[in-house]
């Protein structure tokens, strides 16, 4: 990882520390050469990208700060991670060719049948190679994950992953700094994933566009890393090019806890200049927000984009009087089969899905369980859960976790991105009405005429129980 270098200039935000830290010079007011500490990359993104390689003979130049993770065409069909198969002809030959790529080129790659594979964004934080003060490049737009540890993450490009792989530099645009405070605590029944889609819908799907949101306050200090995670991976629904909190002792537990090529002494050494990477006093935004978590109540979306969503004892609003947003909130809407005014408790439902790169690490998990049981899914509902990765699948079989599920009557799946998109087998009918722990309800996103409602895990879990929509404050007794 590149030393972070803290300067005696004032008035800098963590952001632009960060990018300081990691110019290689200068191209222009706008752009600069960005060094990469990791590049991650999946089956998907990838394959143009070493044929560009191939085509100009060129090598990959730091193959040790590559990683390779097949998630999003992989099958997650409750068999032992052995015998996972790829059953999908286009699907089998993009990530074999992906294993090749990585072989010839040397790289790591969780491919279909290791026992660590998951979800890129789930699998890098738990083994520790996210750190604070690095940046983190992958072809996929919920990198922004990585914030949560103080590490600079976003998405790139085909054309940009060939750039990385050649020279692990990216040229890249500086994006404005917007701060984003969060007063207050979080009442019980909510999280973070009521939070972030709260903060989306008061700004908006572009509310964030251009800009690296940095997180602070009361009710973000007091989330755990992985709800931190869950945070900064729907950021980019505001449009944001990254999410950054600084680093705090929640940080370092979870960081140190996973860190295997660090000695513990190197550990304390990097953890001071972890805990001074932050936004100095006097450093300056281009935009502000600041937001009362006390009065967030468990969210649900309502059309079929992430700032389409309301609080679940509230009505889907009228329309809007600005042309545009009334002619999007009435295609959301018959897309979705709904009604201005119309109640979103008791709506119901055919599928329930517990999972993705938001929402599927252990503590998820655990919330879901508890939840659930003692009781039944509803007779018209199918419910899955799919497990960030094979750790989190392994952490829960070991907790009991998995065997509540299953008594619930949820299926118990192996890890992969799963439904979160239609890239894979998992996949809903026209029509088909889903209650969901992912990060984006666009339409066709889990199947072509599917109908997504985004929501918490336990919202989920309780929605799969009554067979509708319900506002799990009224299910479970929170103090």
């Amino acid at each position: 990882m590149k030393q972070i270098k803290h300067t005696n200039q004032t008035q800098q935000t963590m952001y632009r520390k960060i990018v300081a830290s990691h110019t290689v010079f200068q191209i222009d007011g706008q752009h600069v050469a960005l060094y990469a500490d990791l590049h991650i990359m999946n089956e998907y993104t990838s394959p143009q990208a070493f044929a560009g390689l191939a085509e100009k003979h060129l090598p990959v130049r730091c193959p040790e700060k590559q990683m390779g993770v097949v998630d999003h065409v992989i099958p997650t069909h409750p068999v032992a991670h052995q015998q996972r198969t790829i059953m999908i002809d286009a699907a089998a030959h993009q990530a074999a060719n992906f294993t090749r790529n990585c072989q010839r080129h040397g790289i790591h790659l969780f491919d279909v049948q290791d026992r660590e594979q998951g979800i890129e964004h789930v699998v890098a934080p738990e083994i520790g190679l996210i750190r604070p003060g690095m940046v983190v490049l992958c072809g996929d737009s919920h990198t922004t994950t990585y914030g949560a540890l103080g590490a600079l993450g976003f998405g790139i490009g085909t054309s940009e992953v060939e750039h990385v792989l050649a020279t692990q530099t990216l040229i890249y645009r500086l994006a404005r700094d917007m701060h984003i405070q969060v007063d207050g605590q979080l009442p019980g029944g909510t999280t973070a994933k009521d939070l972030v889609l709260y903060i989306i819908s008061k700004i908006g799907a572009q509310g964030a566009r251009g800009y690296v949101v940095e997180y602070g306050g009361a009710a973000i200090a007091s989330l755990s890393a992985e709800a931190r995670m869950t945070l900064c991976n729907m950021t980019v629904e505001a449009g944001a090019r990254g999410a950054l909190i600084a680093p705090d002792q929640t940080t370092l537990d979870y960081v140190s806890a996973r860190i295997k090529d660090m000695s513990p002494a190197a550990i304390a050494t990097a953890s001071e200049d972890w805990l001074a990477l932050r936004s100095d006093a006097d450093a300056t935004y281009d935009a502000r927000h600041c937001f009362d978590a006390s009065v967030v109540a468990p969210f649900v979306t309502w059309g079929t984009s992430p700032d389409q969503a309301i609080a679940i004892d509230n009505k889907i609003p009228p329309l809007s009087t600005t042309a545009l947003d009334a002619a999007n909130a009435t295609k959301a809407l018959t897309y979705m089969g709904l009604e201005a005014g119309q109640a979103m408790t008791g709506l119901p439902i055919d599928h329930v899905f517990i999972g993705s790169c938001t929402n599927a690490r252990i503590e998820d998990l655990r919330a879901v369980a508890a939840v659930v049981k003692g009781r039944r899914v509803a007779a018209s509902v199918r419910a899955m859960v799919v497990p960030g990765s094979g750790r989190v699948r392994e952490q829960a079989e070991r907790e009991g976790i998995a065997q509540t599920l299953r008594d619930a009557g949820f299926e118990w799946r192996q890890p992969g991105c799963s439904m979160c998109l239609a890239m894979n087998d998992d996949i809903l009918q026209p029509g088909q009405r889903c209650a969901s722990t992912t990060n984006r309800n666009f339409e066709g996103r889990q199947g072509r005429g599917a109908r997504t409602h985004l929501m918490s895990p336990v919202m989920a879990a309780a929605a799969a129980l009554a067979g509708h929509l319900v506002d799990v404050r009224k299910e479970i007794e929170y103090v």
